[in-house]
């Protein structure tokens, strides 16, 4: 007698069905959405800078005029252990221009553990809805005590008082363990012209890129791709594969 096998029919995108059998993995292949239109392409004559800090303002701006995009300044940032094993996860973005792009985070976390033995990172945005995103190569440092303690001191108290009570990354018993922590903070500095002192293992960092990529997309499914790197010592622009930009840094197009 032959193994009866369960079958489930699910609707997906574009009326398609997917036959789903047990010990199977699931088919999603059919998943996809239009981008731009052959007429709504990216090309190097658009650039509105000839190095990528320029070129990030104006696409960040855009997004940011769009209330469909909630957090704009959303990043997802990849770090690495020493050994090269990666780990990603979202930050918000909280200053950009030409010496890099900055974040905030606990020192004691996981990435913040893996960018001190291994400063090499990347980070990437992407926005739906302008079928854009950007990604970011480049190396990691902290930025100075004072910066951070300038910036700590604008975020709302209850978010400085969440830092304090958070070890980031660590393992804890509870949910309730957090609660007491932020309760015994909050009888302490809610009060009227009391401030939270920044805690020691909490700051920022900048990322100084050596390459930046930018991607819009197309219903064609040929992207276009825009990077932006630092020129090499041997290496001649010659205005066809590779264009030369501003402040040592070259352009180039890549195929999708």
């Amino acid at each position: 007698m032959g193994t009866t096998r369960c079958l489930t029919r699910l609707p997906l995108i574009n009326s398609r069905v997917y036959i789903i059998a047990r010990n199977m993995s699931i088919d999603i292949g059919g998943m996809r959405i239009k981008y731009k239109d052959k007429n709504d392409t990216f090309l190097e004559k658009q650039l509105v800078s000839k190095e990528p800090f320029g070129q990030f303002k104006a696409w960040f701006e855009e997004a940011c005029t769009r209330k469909e995009i909630l957090e704009p300044n959303a990043m997802c940032l990849a770090t690495a252990t020493k050994d090269g094993f990666p780990s990603a996860r979202f930050v918000l973005l909280k200053g950009y221009g030409k010496e890099g792009f900055k974040f905030f985070t606990n020192y004691g976390s996981r990435k913040a553990k893996e960018m001190n033995e291994n400063p090499n990172v990347a980070a990437t945005f992407y926005w739906e809805i302008l079928n854009r995103s950007v990604r970011i190569e480049g190396q990691v440092e902290k930025i100075s005590d004072e910066e951070s303690t300038i910036y700590f001191h604008t975020r709302p108290v209850p978010s400085q008082i969440a830092a304090c009570a958070s070890y980031q990354s660590t393992p804890i018993e509870s949910r309730d363990i957090l609660c007491e922590r932020e309760g015994v903070l909050e009888k302490e500095y809610l009060i009227p012209g009391k401030e939270v002192p920044k805690p020691s293992y909490w700051g920022g960092y900048i990322i100084r890129p050596i390459a930046v990529e930018f991607w819009q997309g197309q219903r064609d499914r040929l992207h276009d791709r825009i990077k932006f790197r630092k020129v090499k010592a041997d290496e001649v622009p010659d205005g066809k594969l590779l264009h030369e930009g501003d402040d040592g840094w070259v352009y180039e197009r890549l195929s999708p």
